[in-house]
């Protein structure tokens, strides 16, 4: 089996990521396809909607493949993670942007990448497994592939917490957070997915859509926006109460996992895009963290720690979270001829 599938079923384009035994991470390939089929299916009549969906039971999509970043990075060249993320961005902003509906169905983990190709979607439905997150800060990136739009937009400052702390949401919280839009049990997937294939409209969608649970962020809600509302890293760990409440307890436990280089660096891109919210802001700015990733901040040592050597134990740039202003300044300034544009 490929690892992914490209076809048309009746009157829509039908995406399936067929990876399931790597949580279905995205590829290089895996990019580059989808890409060629949302090109071709634009100005295709026969096409009237574009279905996104995954198999196995266990992830959408994990996130991207990033092994080969970590071979080409240790080696000095970084040319490849950044021909890989300007691919990968274009078709974020592709989805974002897409002229015809796009329906993802997502199941399980939905990670990073994941996260790019699904919640862009202009129809996004989760199920009761559906599990998504923002993890970049603990491999010493920062939340991308658009993923800052998303967070700006969100409910008062829960933006900042779900970059920083990279916690799950289920389907309540990600709805709530605005990376979904309905419930649909996942045993009625097949027979929505036939309706869509058979009509090419989307008015089925609503009908099947069930109550989500509820979100525990929205109980939160006032808890976080209080601590993530501070002016920096540093404050938001200081809190004024002797003991913390609990939501807040649990966000530091999680970010005291992260890098805190990226964390600063998150929560300045999270900020900057809401002043801006729109796709090809968000892109642009996070292209300027992941272009400098590599050789400037904690992205190498990240995968090291979780996913070559799996010690679990990252030796990051800084042991506290007073991260230098300059230093973020320099990771997310503008990068001039190499900046990614809405045509790159």
């Amino acid at each position: 089996m490929t690892d992914i599938a490209i076809r048309t079923e009746g009157r829509a384009g039908r995406i399936t990521l067929t990876r399931a035994g790597a949580l279905n991470a995205l590829t290089w390939d895996m990019v580059r396809r989808i890409e060629d089929a949302l090109t071709a299916w634009r100005h295709d009549d026969a096409v009237a909607l574009v279905i996104i969906d995954a198999a196995g039971p266990k992830a959408f999509c994990a996130g991207g493949d990033i092994a080969e970043m970590y071979a080409t990075g240790t080696a000095g060249d970084y040319g490849y993670g950044r021909r890989f993320w300007r691919d990968e961005y274009r078709v974020n902003a592709m989805i974002a942007g897409y002229d015809k509906p796009i329906v993802a169905f997502m199941q399980g983990f939905v990670m990073g990448g994941g996260v790019g190709i699904g919640c862009h979607a202009r129809h996004r439905i989760v199920c009761d497994t559906t599990r998504v997150a923002l993890p970049e800060c603990g491999i010493g990136l920062v939340p991308d592939v658009g993923s800052s739009l998303l967070l700006a937009r969100a409910p008062g400052r829960l933006g900042e917490y779900l970059g920083l702390t990279g916690d799950r949401m289920d389907a309540g919280d990600a709805i709530h957070a605005g990376f979904a839009d309905v419930m649909v049990p996942q045993d009625q997937w097949p027979a929505l997915i036939d309706s869509l294939c058979a009509t090419g409209e989307t008015d089925t969608i609503a009908g099947a859509a069930r109550p989500a649970p509820q979100s525990k962020l929205a109980a939160w809600q006032g808890d976080i926006d209080r601590v993530f509302a501070a002016p920096d890293l540093a404050t938001i760990r200081s809190q004024p109460e002797a003991v913390p409440p609990a939501p807040i307890a649990h966000a530091l436990a999680l970010m005291d996992r992260n890098a805190p280089l990226s964390m600063a660096c998150a929560l300045h891109i999270i900020r900057a895009v809401r002043d801006t919210p729109t796709i090809h802001t968000a892109l642009a700015q996070e292209f300027r963290f992941t272009f400098r990733s590599m050789e400037q901040a904690d992205f190498l040592e990240g995968i090291r720690a979780a996913l070559i050597d799996r010690d679990r134990t990252p030796h990051w740039q800084h042991g506290d979270w007073n991260v230098p202003a300059a230093q973020i300044a320099a990771l997310t300034a503008p990068l001039g001829p190499d900046a990614l544009t809405p045509e790159t």
